[in-house]
């Protein structure tokens, strides 16, 4: 990998090829981005993982918000194995409380089940009634690989003030920064310690559009500051 980790969504395997044909250093697999990323099937991981060389993280989420309830609970730990078994490098979940806390249970269910693969807190911690509370009990959980963070619900404009509290509390490492992520944000998140992006609608015209190599060559460029 170079200096700084490029995570590029995909919806499909001509998304991962691209990515990987791109120069990104790993994907994050999800489906039906209309609601935000849900849980991909393991046939579409089997099949990336038969073309494209990259770790895939694979969504594990049932609902467009970050709540989940017990059955829904259930039925992630269930793709856990098959996603496991397809190819899958690695996970992406989080949940919050009713209260806007970070759950604890529904959390550590799933790191449980993932075991010993490393995970993604996913940007349920930008939502969280207490941002601080919520980075205290994200980063003291095991296996855990980067946390996607846009500081806000809002995207990273609104959000580097947060990104930047939580590389000064020496949270950096963690910070894979990404959801409105644009170019001019890049050089300002280096500068803080971020080496982590992760970009989606910025390496394709739309969702509608597949990931295009020479988009994904441009970030690679921006996040290694060539």
């Amino acid at each position: 990998m170079t200096g700084s980790l490029l995570e590029v969504i995909a919806l499909d395997l001509r998304d991962a090829v691209a990515a990987e044909e791109g120069g990104a250093d790993r994907l994050e697999i999800v489906s039906d981005m209309s609601a935000d990323g849900l849980t991909p099937s393991a046939d579409l991981v089997a099949a990336i993982a038969r073309e494209c060389g990259l770790p895939q993280m694979a969504m594990l989420r049932c609902n467009a918000g970050f709540t989940a309830t017990r059955e829904e609970l259930d039925r992630l730990r269930g793709h856990v194995k098959e996603l496991a078994e397809a190819g899958a490098a690695g996970f992406v979940f989080g949940f919050l409380s009713e209260d806007g806390s970070v759950d604890r249970e529904a959390t550590e269910a799933l790191i449980h089940a993932v075991s010993p693969l490393p995970w993604t807190f996913h940007r349920a911690v930008d939502r969280a009634a207490d941002v601080r509370a919520a980075w205290r009990a994200v980063r003291l959980l095991p296996n855990l690989a980067t946390v996607l963070t846009s500081g806000s619900p809002e995207g990273v404009g609104s959000g580097l003030g947060v990104l930047r509290a939580r590389a000064e509390a020496g949270d950096a490492s963690l910070v894979l920064a990404g959801g409105g992520l644009r170019e001019e944000h890049v050089p300002v998140l280096l500068d803080y310690g971020v080496r982590a992006f992760h970009v989606g609608s910025a390496v394709r015209g739309s969702w509608r559009e597949p990931v295009d190599p020479d988009r994904v060559r441009h970030w690679r460029r921006i996040v290694d500051r060539l």
